[in-house]
């Protein structure tokens, strides 16, 4: 079974888009993204499927869950619920969810990874959100700070954060 991995560009206060678009362009957050997820499976809602600029992404099995079941587009496998997208039918170590909100907000129960980039600006306008990372049930396994640049106006962080897993202990005797 393929482990679940949400990937995002977070801004402060969650902030991950405005009108349907990313907050900013942060040309090695694209990098990176492409990095990770070339060769796998991108799960995405109908909206940020069609946020993207040249369609179904090249290099990977692209999913777009909505419920319109009249929609389909080239090289898109469509599916209507969660429980459609592949995930105990793939030979593929990581399934990556990348975006929107909504799915994030159903998928981070689920997930076993987080590959947040978290950009050190506030973008007032925001209007689209990722859920609250609980660190009680999310630490950091990884962690890279990144300066602002002449190609990147703000400071930004890659972090992979794994759930945190809870062990089952028997209870002393004392």
């Amino acid at each position: 079974m393929s482990k679940i991995a949400l990937i995002a560009a977070v801004a402060e206060k969650g902030a991950i888009g405005r009108d349907q678009q990313l907050l900013c362009h942060l040309p090695n957050d694209l990098k990176h993204f492409k990095t990770l997820t070339s060769g796998h499976t991108v799960v995405m809602g109908r909206k940020t499927f069609e946020s993207l600029p040249n369609g179904a992404l090249p290099n990977r099995k692209n999913i777009v869950l909505t419920h319109n079941t009249a929609l389909s587009w080239p090289n898109v496998t469509v599916v209507h619920t969660l429980d459609e997208i592949p995930i105990q039918d793939t030979t593929e170590d990581e399934i990556f969810i990348m975006g929107g909100a909504t799915l994030y907000n159903e998928t981070i129960k689920i997930a076993d990874t987080l590959y947040i980039t978290h950009i050190h600006h506030t973008f007032d306008d925001a209007d689209t959100f990722f859920p609250t990372i609980n660190p009680s049930e999310w630490e950091i396994a990884n962690s890279q700070e990144m300066p602002a640049d002449e190609k990147h106006a703000y400071p930004y962080t890659f972090v992979t954060y794994t759930r945190r897993r809870i062990e089952n202990r028997e209870p002393s005797d004392k």
